[in-house]
């Protein structure tokens, strides 16, 4: 007999149960958070716990971060300004597109201010330990985003050893931005984990940035950026990863991911998505993702929802259970 069970209640404003750890037939866990759907007006479609709160999007902010650079005037396209707002995987064509806009700047990568890492890509990671290779703060995830940064003082003779402090007019450009583009104030201001400020927004306001991001007039940087994304998901994110999968699978959609199971979708008729794991299991996401999208009638090809939704739980070297989302 299963033993699983119904999702359970929560009280109004607490964090709803999104998925369910099955194992065996047993919910041996539950992932809880919050999320809302707005409808192509712009008004909440669907809101679960309370996502008017304010949230750290931690790298769901990079969109908005990369509209605030065009905004002071780096030109900047294609692939390399989808860089600009990628979490990458350190693959080759990664490293290669990040040292093209320092080169652009005059200069290298010494420059970067990330904190030194291994690939984020487990994949990548192994290969370049098995060649001998150390943490850089090239292979740092958002390598891309500090050297736009950088690229952006020299464009408007701003100093670089400083990009990072919030008084900086780089950061300056990045706060104004995201609090255009979300609506909203925003009220808190931490340090994320390549160093940047991070500027704390509620889910309703990511999904509102996303929305107007991808709504904007061509040509605008807010709809440069979404453009650029969505034709090269593969600079966003990498060749193994969600983001990717979702803007090849689902045609015109905009995704970014963050830290800590942030999750934030756009689509082209105007609905967007937002959401947040409170505990920041990002083994959640996915399952999560595929079943609102499924839920808000999004096909994609290749069955695409079902590979992003793929969450499967393993005992004996065999599949046993999954992670389930529970909407």
């Amino acid at each position: 007999m299963s033993t699983t069970t119904p999702p359970a209640s929560a009280a109004p404003g607490e964090p709803a149960v999104l998925a369910e750890v099955v194992r065996s037939g047993f919910v041996e866990g539950r992932h809880r958070g919050s999320l809302v759907v707005l409808a192509a007006d712009g008004s909440v479609e669907l809101a679960l716990g309370n996502p008017d709160l304010p949230v750290f999007p931690r790298s769901s902010n990079k969109p908005m971060q990369a509209t605030a650079i065009l905004r002071t005037g780096l030109e900047l396209d294609g692939e390399l300004l989808a860089l600009a707002a990628a979490s990458h995987s350190a693959e080759t064509f990664h490293l290669a597109g990040v040292r093209r806009i320092l080169a652009d700047a005059g200069l290298g990568v010494e420059a970067l201010q990330t904190p030194p890492s291994y690939p984020l890509d487990e994949a990548e990671q192994e290969s370049w330990i098995r060649a001998g290779g150390h943490q850089e703060p090239i292979l740092m995830d958002c390598s891309g985003k500090h050297a736009a940064m950088l690229a952006t003082c020299v464009a408007n003779g701003w100093p670089t050893a400083s990009y990072l402090d919030l008084e900086h007019p780089v950061q300056q450009q990045v706060l104004a931005s995201v609090q255009q583009l979300s609506g909203e104030e925003v009220t808190a201001i931490g340090t994320d984990g390549c160093g940047a400020p991070l500027m704390a927004l509620s889910l309703v306001g990511l999904a509102r940035a996303f929305r107007a991001l991808l709504l904007a007039d061509p040509g605008s940087p807010e709809r440069r950026v979404a453009d650029a994304m969505r034709a090269h998901p593969e600079y966003v994110a990498g060749t193994r990863r969600i983001d990717t999968w979702l803007m090849r699978g689902v045609p015109g959609a905009l995704a970014k991911m963050g830290a800590e199971a942030v999750q934030a979708v756009a689509l082209p008729d105007g609905r967007a998505l937002a959401f947040k794991i409170e505990d920041g299991g990002y083994r959640a996401v996915g399952p999560v993702l595929a079943a609102l999208l499924r839920r808000l009638g999004v096909v994609g090809g290749g069955d695409v929802l079902s590979r992003i939704g793929s969450a499967p739980l393993y005992g004996g070297g065999r599949p046993v259970g999954e992670i389930r989302a529970t909407l």
